[in-house]
């Protein structure tokens, strides 16, 4: 029996029952329940269920109106989202200043590399909390949106308006230099992929690079991981490394961490279009059924020159760095 696995999400005020009704309604249509999460965080209430519809006893569009007319009743949001409500997937790209990262993803969908051979992938928008990059979102010929104040705030509203309107299955943070409020991430838990300069969980937070020269590191690097509502304490999805040389100042270091940060991204980002990834217990895992084209962590030469005799135990078997299933 064929499954069709639609993904329901729930935000908004803390109430007693929320979880009832809405697992009630579900069950009057027959529908099972696959998984269920669901968190509070500074009052918002988040809950993403993953349910079967293939033999659902009502319509998409009556299951849309019942959800959408009980959110109403209690003051929530309810959004549904089917597999197969489209073919290509819509990623928009959250910025601010820098643009290594950004014109990474747009030259990428503008050569046809953006995903894997098969998937289709597009950005729709470019929103940015600061106005420096509208140059950049023309070049590409996107549209774009300054929902900032002027001092980099973020209009949060207006950009979760932005986000429905454009009917965004993913949100890459190209360099995006502003936190996620819960308003935000539980709308899209699992479908927001930042990209942080240092090997997380060093240096979290502000100023990484700087940092990294502070703490007089040999090694820096990058991650890109999935965001949640604890600062880059998301599930990591790649990393790069790269070497610090002596006396290297912040500027140096952020000349050779930039192009690597543009390059995680990126595979990450594919990565999460090709559902060759997914999250257990806060790790990132490589669905074993998935031939993947991207480098998590080394790069083979790299790996070749990692040390394979242990010193007690048996000897180390070379291998590509990856996350697997335990």
């Amino acid at each position: 029996m064929t499954r069709e696995l639609t993904e329901i999400t729930v935000v908004g005020g803390d109430k007693t029952g929320l979880i009832a009704r809405v697992t009630s309604l579900l069950f009057e249509r027959g529908i099972n329940i696959e998984d269920l999460d669901q968190a509070v965080r500074e009052g918002v209430f988040r809950m993403t269920t993953r349910v079967d519809t293939a033999e659902m006893e009502t319509s998409r569009g009556e299951l849309r109106r019942a959800l959408a007319e009980l959110g109403r009743e209690l003051d929530v949001d309810i959004q549904v989202r089917f597999p197969s409500d489209r073919d290509a997937r819509r990623i928009a790209l959250l910025v601010t200043k820098e643009t290594h990262a950004p014109e990474a993803l747009l030259e990428a969908e503008a050569n046809g590399d953006l995903a894997d051979d098969g998937e289709e992938a597009e950005i729709p928008v470019v929103i940015g909390n600061r106005g420096d990059l509208r140059s950049l979102a023309e070049r590409y010929d996107k549209p774009f949106y300054d929902v900032g104040d002027g001092n980099g705030n973020t209009d949060e509203e207006r950009l979760l308006d932005l986000l429905a309107e454009y009917d965004v299955d993913l949100i890459a943070l190209a360099r995006y230099m502003r936190i996620l409020s819960p308003e935000v991430v539980f709308r899209y838990e699992g479908r927001i992929i930042n990209v942080h300069p240092s090997l997380l969980p060093a240096f979290p937070g502000a100023e990484a690079y700087r940092q990294a020269k502070d703490a007089g590191v040999r090694i820096a690097g990058v991650t890109a991981h999935y965001v949640t509502t604890d600062l880059d304490q998301g599930p990591v999805i790649a990393q790069r490394a790269f070497d610090v040389p002596p006396n290297a100042d912040v500027d140096a270091i952020k000349r050779r961490g930039q192009p690597l940060e543009a390059d995680v991204l990126l595979d990450a980002v594919r990565l999460h279009l090709a559902d060759a990834i997914a999250v257990h217990r806060g790790t990132v895992h490589v669905r074993e059924e998935v031939d993947v084209d991207a480098q998590l962590g080394l790069s083979e030469a790299a790996v070749e020159a990692n040390p394979d005799e242990p010193v007690d135990g048996e000897p180390l078997t070379r291998s590509r760095p990856s996350p697997s299933d335990d």
